[in-house]
C-alpha cells in the first residue's frame, strides 16, 4: 500500500465512516437469523424500543453505508491501477490478481464465519467493471445511474402483486390465492429463520460443514440478484474518482448542492416509506421489497450526500482527533471489516458466547458501540507502528508475490 502521504485523505475518511456504519446494519444479521435484517419481529415479536431502534438504523444507515462502501471500492479499483501504472507495472493484470485474491478472501469469510460476505461479490463486480474503466466520466456516470435505477424500478414493479397480497391479508380482504401465496411466503421465511438459529448455535466446525454440504455455491448463486446493484455503484465510484470528486476538484457550491439536495430528497423519501411500514409493524414482504428495491434510489441519494459532506469536512475533520481515528479506521477497512465479523460471531454464535437470537434491536446498539470503540481504538496505534493493516499487508503481498515491508522505519 502507498504511504499516507500518497493517499487521498477524503477516501480514507469516508471509508472509515462507512466501515463503522456497516456494522450498525450487519449487527442484526450477526445477532439473529438473516430475516432479522428485514424486520425487528424476527425471531420474536419486538417491543416499541426495538421498533424505534430498527427505524433509526433504517433512516441513518441502512443501504447508505453499503452504497458508500461500494462506491469507494470502485474508486479504489481505479486508484490502484493508476498507481501501478505510475510504477511502470501492468495495472490491469495486477488488478485482476488483486480481485481474484479478494474473491478467495470472500469465500473464506463465508465458509468460516458469516453468510453476509460482500467481498466475493465485490471481486466479481470489479472484474466486470474493468471492461468499462476507460469510459469517460460523462458517459460512465449516466450509464451507471440508468442501470441502477432501471433494474430496481423493474424489480419493484414486479413485486407489486406480492405487496398487494400482503396488504389485503392485513385488511382481511385477500382472495384465497393471495392468502395462500402470502402464507407460503411467511412459512418459508420463518422456517428458514428457525433453521438458521439452529445452525448458528452449532460449533465452529459444524457450521462450516453445513455450508460445505448444503450451500457450497451460495456466493455464486446470489450474485445475479446483487450484481445489478453492486456493479453500477462500483462504476459510480470510478466516475467520481475520475471527475476529481474525492480530490477536492469539485466546486464547493456543487458539493453543497449534492449534500443538501441528496440529503433532503433521499431523507424525505426514506421517511415517507418509514411512515408507511412502521405503523404496520414492518411487515416482512413490504420490508423485503423496500430494502431490496424501493429504497435503492433514496439510499443512493443519501450516500452521495454523506460523501459530499465528508469531502467538504475533510480539511478540518482530518486534523481533529476523531477525524484522524476515522481516517486510520478507513485505511484499515479490509482488516476492520473482517475482524468485526470475527468478534461479532464470537459473541453471538454457538462456538462463542452463544447470544444469537437473544438480543433485540435496541440491545444490539451496545455491541455496535463496542465494535466502533475497537475499530477507532486500535487502528491509529497500529498504523503508527506499521505501514498497513495486517490483512491489507497480506493482500498486497499476495498480489505482488513477495513479502512487503511491514514495520515503519524508526
Amino acid at each position: 500500500m502507498a504511504e499516507a502521504a500518497d493517499r487521498i485523505v477524503s477516501l480514507d475518511l469516508i471509508r472509515g465512516v462507512a466501515v463503522l456504519g456497516i456494522l450498525a446494519i450487519n449487527i442484526a444479521g450477526f445477532a439473529g437469523p438473516s430475516a432479522a435484517t428485514l424486520t425487528p419481529h424476527i425471531p420474536r415479536p419486538a417491543g416499541p424500543l426495538d421498533e424505534a431502534s430498527f427505524a433509526a438504523a433504517f433512516v441513518l444507515f441502512e443501504g447508505k453505508m453499503r452504497a458508500l462502501f461500494t462506491i469507494l471500492f470502485g474508486a479504489g479499483l481505479l486508484l490502484f491501477i493508476d498507481r501501478a501504472e505510475a510504477r511502470g507495472l501492468n495495472g490491469d493484470v495486477l488488478q485482476l490478481r488483486r480481485l481474484s485474491w479478494l474473491m478467495l478472501f470472500g469465500l473464506l469469510h463465508y465458509f468460516l464465519f458469516w453468510w453476509g460476505d460482500i467481498l466475493f461479490l465485490y471481486g466479481m463486480a470489479g472484474i466486470l467493471a474493468l471492461f468499462l474503466r476507460h469510459l469517460p466520466p460523462r458517459t460512465m456516470l449516466p450509464l451507471a445511474l440508468v442501470a441502477f435505477a432501471g433494474w430496481h424500478l423493474a424489480q419493484l414493479a414486479a413485486s407489486v402483486p406480492d405487496l398487494r397480497a400482503e396488504e389485503h391479508v392485513r385488511l382481511g380482504t385477500a382472495s384465497p390465492a393471495e392468502a395462500a401465496r402470502h402464507a407460503e411466503f411467511l412459512h418459508d421465511v420463518t422456517a428458514r429463520a428457525a433453521a438458521e438459529l439452529v445452525e448458528n448455535r452449532m460449533g465452529f466446525a459444524q457450521q462450516i460443514g453445513v455450508k460445505l454440504s448444503e450451500r457450497p455455491l451460495r456466493p455464486i448463486e446470489t450474485a445475479p440478484a446483487t450484481l445489478p446493484e453492486t456493479l453500477p455503484l462500483v462504476l459510480i465510484g470510478m466516475a467520481l474518482l475520475r471527475s476529481g470528486f474525492f480530490a477536492g476538484a469539485w466546486p464547493r457550491r456543487r458539493l453543497w448542492t449534492l449534500a443538501l439536495g441528496g440529503g433532503l430528497v433521499g431523507g424525505a423519501l426514506t421517511l415517507a416509506l418509514l411512515g408507511w411500514v412502521w405503523p404496520r409493524h414492518f411487515p416482512l414482504r413490504a420490508m423485503s421489497v423496500a430494502l431490496l428495491y424501493a429504497t435503492a434510489l433514496p439510499h443512493l441519494l443519501m450516500a452521495l450526500a454523506y460523501a459530499a459532506l465528508l469531502v467538504l469536512a475533510t480539511p478540518r475533520l482530518a486534523g481533529a482527533r476523531l477525524g484522524r481515528r476515522l481516517v486510520a479506521a478507513g485505511r484499515m477497512a479490509f482488516t476492520n471489516y473482517l475482524a468485526t465479523t470475527m468478534v461479532m460471531t464470537a459473541i453471538f454464535y454457538g462456538w462463542g458466547l452463544g447470544l444469537v437470537g437473544k438480543v433485540g434491536h435496541a440491545g444490539q446498539f451496545g455491541f455496535v458501540a463496542l465494535g466502533w470503540a475497537l475499530m477507532l481504538g486500535w487502528s491509529a496505534p497500529w498504523l503508527a507502528r506499521f505501514r498497513q493493516g495486517p490483512l491489507e499487508w497480506l493482500w498486497r503481498s499476495l498480489i505482488e508475490r513477495r513479502a512487503l515491508p511491514m514495520r515503519r522505519a524508526e
